[in-house]
């Protein structure tokens, strides 16, 4: 078996004429060449160059042996460019509001995981909606999930929720449709403090002469449901959350909705339309959505 470096060697010496300069141009030594040269040489039968003291010409078996040569080194080239393609798989950066539940995070990148052939290729940024639009103003992420708001036309819609009041399964109010605000004016009350709505909500209250005491104050919507379901209070938050131990109802005079889709940096548009896991955790969020609609869970 002839080796690659012998060839890389007698493509050289045949590209340059001269052994000297084939010799740098392998970043080898000229009597290290000389001996890769001889032994192709041995190992063909046949002599490949003429030798002269100005010039390096092929010799008939050796103009026969290039052809092949530069066959076999092009497809070398051709797998190496390859490799290199595949290892580096384009990263995209998805930024994802943390109010939406992780249970269906969890299930999205559960499918992506499964199905999707690069499923290391996609990375998900957490955080606030504000803060991640601002990184994807600046270029630092490809995609956001998030409360579309004012940018609705100009983003992907994936599903729309109201916000409700969570209490305890076993709380007084526990299978009301809906609650008015006067109603809830001695329950304490759990604040998200990273919620879209929360001046909103804060507002409805105070119009209302409401002013509960703050049970907790928390960034993690797992936590403040974990608190609802234990009694320390109730909260508002979207009706996404709806889960085992906690009953919804919505506020009474508290009309506002979000609007869950996807904004898409305009560099990335073209790119992430061929995205395999960048589609599947769309996908599986959407079913997720879907199922919570229709009154079922998805688990975490």
């Amino acid at each position: 078996m002839i080796d690659r470096y012998l060839l890389r060697y007698f493509l050289a010496v045949m590209d340059t004429g001269n052994f000297t300069r084939a010799a740098a141009h392998c970043r080898v030594s000229q009597p290290t060449l000389s001996v890769g040269i001889a032994k192709l040489e041995s190992m063909i039968g046949k002599p490949l160059f003429n030798r002269t003291n100005r010039r390096v010409e092929l010799t008939t078996a050796g103009a026969r042996f290039a052809h092949h040569a530069r066959r076999i080194e092009a497809e070398f080239a051709a797998a190496e460019r390859s490799a290199r393609e595949e290892a580096q798989v384009r990263i995209t950066r998805l930024g994802v509001v943390s109010t939406l539940p992780s249970a269906w995070i969890g299930t999205a990148l559960r499918a992506v995981r499964d199905e999707a052939s690069a499923a290391n290729s996609l990375e998900i940024i957490d955080g606030r909606g504000r803060d991640l639009r601002q990184q994807i103003e600046r270029g630092g992420i490809d995609a956001l999930l998030c409360d579309l708001g004012e940018d609705r036309a100009s983003g992907t819609l994936l599903f729309e929720e109201d916000y409700a009041v969570a209490l305890p399964a076993d709380h007084r109010l526990a299978g009301r449709d809906t609650i008015g605000a006067d109603e809830l004016g001695g329950e304490p009350m759990i604040v998200r403090r990273h919620c879209e709505a929360l001046a909103d909500v804060s507002r409805h209250f105070t119009q209302r002469g409401i002013r509960p005491f703050m049970a907790a104050r928390t960034v993690n919507d797992d936590r403040a449901c974990a608190y609802v379901r234990s009694g320390l209070g109730i909260t508002v938050m979207p009706r996404c959350f709806a889960g085992e131990g906690i009953a919804m109802a919505a506020l009474s005079g508290f009309g506002l909705r979000r609007t869950m889709g996807l904004l898409v940096a305009p560099s990335a548009a073209d790119r992430l339309q061929g995205d395999e896991a960048y589609r599947l955790f769309v996908e599986g969020i959407h079913r997720a959505a879907a199922l919570s609609a229709a009154g079922k869970h998805a688990s975490g």
